[in-house]
């Protein structure tokens, strides 16, 4: 028999949305919640003000790339980690994201075009509004992993520079890389 998962925020996320049918899971006593991603703003913004649950802290947000994970369904991921300070309660949402254009390297997308030239599977609206703290980690999951977050203050590539040509942590993406180690001078322990 399934365990039933129980969290303190269930219920008050069924009442406020009742048209939205929640996919929960816990690993190591941390519960996740599967939100539909049009309405991850919505839900965040809800967690956040509604005085039962004041989810004051976005924690953590990154990308996942499940290509190649036995049994996966969809191929990205984005996790974000909430803590309310006041009653002490940690919620992970998660939404899935599937791309309709292929992924592999060499997608030459300047920061400027990112959201007019974006794989419509890979939008994603912004949390910044909610918790502004969100800002760099949401350009570091666009600059990995080419998720673009629409209603973002500043959406720009934060590790690599504009025009990269890729996204490094696909999974698709080479291991050694393309072209960046080949034309480095090699300096040898003699010559240094």
């Amino acid at each position: 028999m399934a365990k039933k998962i129980n969290h303190p925020a269930f219920e008050p996320l069924k009442q406020a949305f009742a048209d939205i049918t929640f996919k929960a899971g816990e690993f190591r006593d941390m519960i996740t919640l599967i939100v539909p991603r049009e309405r991850i703003a919505e839900v965040s913004g809800f967690l956040k003000t509604d005085p039962r649950t004041k989810y004051d802290f976005l924690s953590e947000l990154n990308g996942v790339d499940y290509l190649g994970f036995g049994g996966a369904e969809h191929r990205f991921a984005v996790n974000y980690g909430l803590t309310s300070t006041e009653y002490n309660n940690r919620l992970w949402l998660k939404v899935f994201l599937d791309p309709e254009r292929e992924t592999g390297p060499g997608v030459d997308v300047r920061d400027e075009e990112a959201l007019a030239k974006a794989d419509p599977g890979l939008i994603l609206p912004t949390v910044t509004t909610i918790w502004p703290g969100a800002e760099w980690p949401e350009r570091e999951v666009y600059d990995m992993f080419g998720i673009v977050f629409s209603g973002h203050p500043d959406l720009r590539r934060i590790l690599t520079w504009n025009g990269f040509g890729s996204y490094p942590l696909r999974k698709d993406y080479p291991l050694r890389g393309i072209g960046e180690r080949e034309n480095y001078k090699i300096i040898t322990r003699e010559g240094a």
